[in-house]
Formats: structure tokens, sequence, C-alpha cells
């Protein structure tokens, strides 16, 4: 017995966003991203103080904070797609062809002469 299942369709908000972290080994951007993620954290230790919030808020408002910094001062990371074939590979595979014409090309054709005209 068969049994086919249907697949569950999201709606494509639980797209990884991968930050561009290489940038955090200049001391710079590192610099400016704590300080900016210490003043963010500080207005929502701030709101956390003042309001009643259950812990699910608290946890949307951190991530938002942590992905929107990290969005301004890192940007995404950008995904580079290598060729299928590299550009050596292609010149040898040309190189190859070449050799191989020159070589049929060079040797004589041993089904011309054996041909017979009855």
């Amino acid at each position: 017995m068969k049994l086919k299942l249907k697949k569950q369709w999201t709606n494509g908000e639980t797209v990884l966003q991968r930050f561009n972290t290489a940038f955090l080994r200049y001391t710079g951007k590192l610099n400016e991203l704590k300080i900016i993620l210490i003043n963010r954290f500080q207005v929502l230790q701030d709101l956390f103080k003042e309001e009643l919030t259950t812990m699910d808020d608290n946890w949307k408002d951190i991530k938002e904070a942590l992905t929107s910094t990290c969005q301004e001062v890192l940007d995404l990371k950008k995904h580079h797609h290598k060729p299928w074939i590299s550009i050596e590979s292609l010149d040898k595979i040309q190189e190859r062809k070449n050799k191989k014409t020159a070589i049929n090309n060079s040797q004589p054709n041993k089904n011309r002469g054996s041909q017979c005209t009855s």
C-alpha cells in the first residue's frame, strides 16, 4: 500500500540571513558593531523595565535588534558561484581537440585504398 504525503509549504519567512562576518576581523567594524549593539540593548533594557512584556515579545525585540544591527553594519554575505568547468579545463579540452584533429589529418586514411569498385 502506497501513501502519498502532501508537502507543507511555508511562506518563505524562514530564509536564513547570513551576514558577512569577515568584516569582524577589522577592529573598526567590530567596535562599531559593539557600540551600536550596546546602545540598542540599553534601550531594550529600559523598555523591559518599564513595561510588563512576555518572554516571546522580549525575544522578538532582541532578535530584531540583532538582525537589523548586523544588516546595517556587516551587510549580507554574497554567495560567489564557481563556474562548473574552470577556464583552465576548457583550455585543456580545446588543446586536446586540436591535437586529435592534427593527428587525424596527418594519418592517411586506411579505408580509401581498400575499397573495391565492382
